[in-house]
């Protein structure tokens, strides 16, 4: 009489010969029935046969899963960003060139036209030249000259050429040290919000258009 343990093994092995081929083998295997009620644990080579026939209906193999390493990806080679590299003047402006530009460079005592975008340090926008929504400019013409023009701007446009962009971070000791230096916008609240920030370093975004 066999076991009930048993006879649930017996009834998966011809289950699983019904599911598929690979099973057939498995409803012949013989099972030696327990000699006593206190032998529960069914031979080792029929344990082997029925976790590799399992294996079997999944697609994989035990050698396969027991040996073969795991392979990683092949790690991509990174290619390091361009830096634009930043330039401190004696004065205590720093310059970076961001497009260097073509033709005759800017000399102190030219006149010059240019697009500017001014900052605060913390990046918030003070004024441009360049409408934010419509993207129309209005360049302005100003001389490279320090009773004129701020002189922390006139050392950034020196040396430009038409096409080139800079950005630069100029100390208020070289900016608006009177409302008389240009640039400053015409109109009066652009003019009243530059004016407010005048004590604080600020960025400027210049391009180069012309040198007159």
């Amino acid at each position: 009489m066999e076991v009930p343990q048993f006879q649930a093994s017996l009834q998966f092995r011809r289950f699983l010969a019904s599911q598929s081929p690979c099973f057939k083998d498995i409803e012949h295997c013989k099972i030696a029935a327990p000699k006593s009620s206190d032998e529960r644990v069914p031979s080792l080579n029929v344990k082997k046969l029925l976790r590799r026939s399992v294996l079997q209906l999944v697609g994989l193999s035990p050698i396969f899963i027991s040996t073969r390493p795991v392979l990683s990806a092949p790690v991509q080679e990174m290619k390091e960003p361009d830096v634009i590299r930043t330039l401190k003047l004696a004065s205590g402006v720093r310059i970076q060139d961001v497009v260097e530009g073509e033709g005759p460079e800017a000399h102190e005592g030219d006149s010059v036209e240019i697009n500017y975008v001014c900052r605060r340090s913390n990046g918030y926008f003070v004024h441009s030249t360049v409408d934010q929504f419509s993207g129309e400019s209005a360049p302005v013409i100003l001389p490279l000259d320090d009773t004129q023009i701020i002189e922390g701007l006139k050392e950034v446009l020196i040396g430009m050429k038409p096409g080139g962009k800079r950005r630069a971070l100029i100390p208020p000791s070289l900016g608006y040290i009177n409302e008389n230096l240009k640039p400053v916008p015409e109109d009066f609240g652009p003019r009243r919000s530059l004016m407010s920030h005048v004590k604080e370093p600020l960025i400027f975004e210049v391009q180069l258009l012309k040198v007159l």
